[in-house]
């Protein structure tokens, strides 16, 4: 198998995508790569059987992964919240019939957005404040949602709101997926620091969503928001995990181009992120295979999640030190990736993935309270003066 996807590689891959000067060359381009992997069966290994490419054994899964990283392809930035976090939410929590329809268009090329971070209410999806209010037949929801991923392009979003403010905060909330052309949906890019638009905020206002579109009944999106996040928290890991592996060489090309291949400490480094890098990988096919045993633990995702992120912001650390201040200049923005070369964007992205799909802090919460058995901290606990 891996030599057939190498060859598949070095016939079909695209050869100057990091050069796409736009975000429109740059969403061209991931449709196309997109529409090549399916047509392939390489772009949703981890889905069923009954699916293009889909029901392969983790040893298959890795092989994909680790071809892809190696040749440098394109991540799937756009598809990343479809072929995923759509997915995920779907299979496990959906109807039948919601199912069947949206699962196919997929694969077609609908692409999806998540709704879930609000201002003030980032990792503490217990917070969201948008209302969505049942009127006969449809939901009317107003709010803001914002670190939308690709939401300027999607076609549809996974939308957390509040039904209800009575008994707990996770108790009110419910799970619609939204057309993104619905009246009352408007869109705002972020530009971001480095330069690029890779989130946006969205706008909801008096915008009616048919009970049709509801993922399981009222008041039950918070256990299926946790579907949602445990595929990113997991199953998208493993995928970026290869990434990470693969771009390694950049690393050791960075301690050539400073002169410091003779450099004890900065070898030394190099071979600590080595490992750790490796490590993060066996996580993550850990997790893969014990969710393919149906042997999940509340927590294994979030021990996934946690090292990879770490592991990004010291991949970066280091590629910053190496660059020095030449490192530091402005450069062309290479869209999509994580592991690009571009030592001080790649080190300012790296701080994202402390935050989305909850935060660092909120992930040793949930290992500390569900898999360590620590007490959970008190509510409205308030520090008494003097003490």
């Amino acid at each position: 198998m891996r030599r057939e996807i190498r060859d598949w590689i070095a016939r079909e891959a695209p050869r100057d995508w990091r050069t796409a000067s736009t975000h429109e060359a740059f969403v061209a381009s991931q449709r196309s790569w997109f529409a090549k992997l399916v047509g392939a069966g390489y772009a949703v290994p981890h889905w069923p059987r009954e699916w293009p490419g889909g029901g392969r054994s983790l040893a298959e899964q890795k092989i994909i992964y680790e071809e892809l990283a190696r040749a440098d392809t394109p991540r799937l930035l756009l598809s990343f919240v479809s072929t995923y976090h759509a997915f995920a939410t779907l299979a496990e929590c959906a109807s039948a019939r919601q199912r069947s329809h949206y699962l196919p268009r997929i694969l077609e090329g609908e692409t999806w957005c998540q709704g879930f971070s609000e201002p003030g209410a980032g990792s503490d999806l217990a917070a969201i404040r948008s209302r969505a209010e049942r009127r006969g037949d449809v939901y009317v929801v107003s709010g803001q949602k914002v670190w939308s991923t690709m939401a300027q392009y999607a076609d549809m979003c996974l939308l957390l709101v509040r039904t209800s403010a009575d008994g707990p905060k996770q108790a009110g909330l419910t799970y619609l997926l939204m057309d993104m052309r619905l009246p009352g949906v408007s869109v705002r890019p972020i530009h971001q620091i480095q330069g690029d638009e890779e989130f946006a905020e969205i706008f909801l206002d008096e915008v009616e969503i048919p009970v049709s579109q509801r993922v399981g009944e009222e008041g039950a999106g918070w256990a299926v928001a946790q579907a949602t996040l445990a595929s990113e928290r997991g199953l998208t890991l493993m995928e970026l995990s290869y990434r990470m592996r693969g771009a390694m060489v950049r690393l050791s090309e960075a301690v050539h181009a400073a002169g410091r291949t003779c450099d004890a400490g900065v070898l030394r480094k190099l071979g600590a992120l080595a490992t750790r890098v490796d490590a993060v990988c066996a996580l993550a096919d850990r997790f893969l295979q014990k969710r393919m045993d149906e042997d999940e633990r509340v927590g294994d995702a979030s021990i996934v999640k946690l090292a990879y992120s770490r592991c990004l912001r010291a991949w970066t650390n280091l590629g910053v030190e190496l660059a020095d201040l030449a490192g530091q200049m402005q450069a062309p923005i290479t869209f999509g990736d994580l592991n690009s070369g571009n030592w001080m964007a790649d080190f300012m992205n790296s701080y994202a993935w402390t935050i989305a799909g909850g935060s660092d802090e909120v992930q040793r919460n949930i290992i500390a309270e569900h898999m360590l058995g620590m007490p959970r901290e008190p509510k409205n606990w308030v520090l008494e003066a003097g003490q």
